[in-house]
């Protein structure tokens, strides 16, 4: 069981908005059966005097009604709180043009996932710096990320911040106890969004190693299960596909793995990134994918090896090294974990984000919503 924390007298109260499930994620987190850092902090800001009102989250297929419903359950809101803290501004919009309007009056703190970016038409670049106005400050994965923002001028320095994401170790740690007898062997891909299955089962198909593949038969568009239907796939490579979030299940077959393979497309955001911090806790090496994105040199750290977009001989080369150099494989795993131990874990980047939450509180109305 999780360790119980008290909350302090007056607490600083934020309204924690997800894109995802969050009060059945969190009751899951308390037994070990659900990562963290997938709640972007949310565990531990208690024990910095934060308290979180959770947003109901439903789904919704149509982007305009996710933004509906979340506004008015946001602005319905009975519950006081001081800062509105989002993991992405996807259904946050109204609102942060409410903000921008000065009609919303609390501060908004979102995570923004990729770069911002210059739009071509003049139109939506106006709208679109008037739309950043709406957010008081934004939490970025990489120190390229702020830097390719500021290049936009859509928002000054002071407003985005560097956040050292990385795994919820004690979950991982727990992953592990309950498997005393694992012997890990093989190659495992996991993940489905922006995944590059081309090329990787290209060279898998070329090589005797073994693959197991957990992903969803489609993803933001791509049809993952006509790619895969197109190859003549060898014994040694397994297709297992998913379907939902389900972090402590492929948590167990990957601990079960000798190395993580993460092959991605050229997307100008940190694609990858949850599956690579999950390696850095269990002490595997990866091949990925070599996006400029990541803030963690994967070659430099010495936790793994990186192969150009698209490469499939490179992706040959990199299998059949870690393959044949189980000793190096091994030392780049806890290499990972060290990483994990002392620079990016949930503990730290959820201090990093309470100090923000706890300052910008500050700035907070105590009363009402609206002017």
């Amino acid at each position: 069981m999780a360790e119980e924390r008290q909350t302090p007298v007056n607490p600083t109260t934020i309204y924690f908005y997800h894109t995802r499930l969050t009060r059945e994620s969190y009751e899951e987190w308390k037994e070990y059966k659900f990562p963290g850092h997938i709640l972007y902090g949310l565990p531990l800001l208690e024990k910095y005097g934060i308290r979180p009102v959770m947003h109901r989250y439903k789904h919704f297929p149509s982007r305009l009604r996710l933004m509906l419903y979340a506004t008015r359950e946001i602005l319905c809101c009975r519950e006081p709180y001081d800062v509105l803290y989002g993991t992405s501004f996807r259904g946050l919009e109204l609102v942060i043009l409410l903000r921008a309007l000065g009609l919303y009056r609390k501060p908004i703190v979102i995570w923004h996932h990729t770069a911002l970016r210059t739009s071509a038409s003049r139109t939506r670049e106006r709208i679109s710096r008037f739309f950043y106005k709406g957010i008081d400050h934004m939490f970025l994965f990489s120190r390229k990320l702020i830097k390719d923002s500021l290049a936009t001028g859509k928002a000054p320095a002071e407003k985005l911040q560097l956040i050292h994401w990385g795994p919820d170790l004690a979950f991982y740690d727990h992953v592990l106890q309950e498997m005393p007898d694992r012997r890990p062997e093989g190659f495992i891909s996991t993940g489905k969004e922006n995944r590059d299955v081309d090329t990787l089962l290209q060279a898998f198909c070329a090589t005797e190693e073994k693959l197991d593949l957990y992903i969803a038969p489609t993803n933001g568009g791509i049809d993952y299960r006509q790619i895969i239907e197109g190859f003549q796939l060898p014994e040694t490579v397994q297709i297992h596909y998913t379907d939902g979030v389900i972090p402590y299940l492929l948590a167990q077959q990957v601990a079960r793995k000798s190395c993580i393979v993460i092959c991605c497309l050229d997307f100008p955001y940190t694609v990858g990134l949850t599956t690579l911090v999950e390696a850095f806790a269990l002490g595997i090496p990866v091949i990925c994918s070599r996006n400029p994105n990541f803030e963690i040199d994967i070659d430099r750290e010495g936790i793994g090896i990186t192969v150009e977009y698209g490469d499939v001989e490179g992706w040959i080369n990199a299998i059949r090294h870690l393959a044949c150099h189980p000793e190096e494989a091994r030392r780049m795993g806890a290499n990972a974990r060290k990483l994990a131990e002392e620079r990016f874990n949930l503990e730290i980047f959820s201090r990093e984000i309470a100090e923000s939450l706890l300052e910008i509180a500050r700035m907070s109305p105590k009363k009402r919503t609206f002017a």
